[in-house]
């Protein structure tokens, strides 16, 4: 059975506007553990990540289809060696077959010791080889094998056509079913961390629906960075983002902040409003999408308390998601 309450609640209900005179220790408290997602080659123009970010932060590292995994195991190399807790990506539909797979898992641990993944089915409609979700991965059985220690997986507050093609949530529905149950019957610390979104009400809807579903999950939502207005539409458009789109065309409309640079402040006060209301919520943690440039994302987070965030522990191991 689908988990119909997903999106019950109406968007417009309500959504926490953080505007109190509290919303600046909400906003710093939410921004605890703060993680970000760099590329091998936006990592590559950046001198030194411990000049932008707090030590220990979690750098999750997309792989791209074509990128080399000698690229992707030297930034995770280069990341740790400088004190950051590295999370790559696994997208299972350009794996070409378990031995790729767990040639990657080993190449990550021997080089950089990284014992943390993002699990994905990948931006490809058909797979290359034998996997095609993220949940092939996770059976395997090598994560386990090799001691990694935290499965992140992929969130969709608003939708997403590439599992769901009618629009509707049924099979995005099931996966979680299924990945909560996983994350039951093992020790492995699971979180899911979600498409970047422009509003908070559509976030805040669907993490109610997945507590009512029974899916307990931390939730880390993902938030684009400062960047040009335009940049983030075509992002935004390309990567399939949903109704939280029309706060940027909206803004886009407005000619006096046309030409300012976009910044998360709002949908961030809103979400730390809320979590601050309702501590008992999955939304646990922001995650970064660096659109306007790594440097200009931990400049936003670290003038809104994102120094505080230093989760060392997971740079250490431990069990926190």
């Amino acid at each position: 059975m689908a988990l119909l309450n997903f999106r019950r609640r109406d968007p417009g209900q309500d959504p926490a506007r953080g505007t109190g005179a509290g919303a600046g220790t909400e906003v710093e408290a939410l921004l605890d553990g703060f993680s970000i997602e760099v590329m091998p080659r936006t990592a590559a123009k950046v001198e030194d990540f411990r000049a932008l970010l707090p030590e220990g932060t979690r750098v999750y590292i997309a792989h791209i289809e074509g990128t080399p995994i000698e690229d992707m195991v030297a930034t995770a190399k280069r990341l740790a060696s400088e004190g950051f807790a590295v999370m790559p990506h696994f997208p299972a539909r350009i794996i070409a077959d378990r031995a790729m797979f767990d040639d990657w898992i080993a190449r990550y641990q021997g080089e950089a010791g990284v014992k943390q993944a993002l699990l994905l089915a990948g931006g490809v409609t058909t797979p290359l080889g034998d996997f095609d979700s993220s949940m092939q991965l996770m059976e395997s059985g090598l994560f386990d094998k090799a001691g990694f220690t935290h499965l992140h997986v992929a969130g969709h507050p608003e939708g997403n056509r590439d599992i769901d093609p009618d629009g509707g949530t049924a099979l995005v529905d099931e996966a979680l079913r299924w990945k909560q149950a996983f994350s039951e019957r093992t020790d492995a610390e699971m979180a899911i961390t979600t498409q970047f979104v422009f509003d908070a009400a559509p976030v805040i809807s669907w993490a109610e629906g997945l507590r009512e579903a029974g899916i307990t999950l931390p939730v880390h939502v993902g938030i684009a960075g400062s960047a040009k207005l335009q940049t983030l539409i075509r992002y935004a458009m390309a990567c399939g983002v949903g109704p939280s789109l029309k706060v940027l065309q909206k803004r886009a409309m407005d000619v006096t902040r046309l030409v300012k640079p976009y910044e998360p402040t709002e949908v961030v006060e809103a979400l730390a409003a809320y979590r601050a209301a309702h501590p008992d919520s999955n939304i646990a943690r922001l995650h970064f999408f660096p659109l306007g440039g790594i440097a200009a994302a931990a400049r936003w987070a670290s003038a809104h308390g994102g120094d505080s965030a230093q989760p060392a522990a997971a740079a250490a191991g431990d069990r926190t998601p």
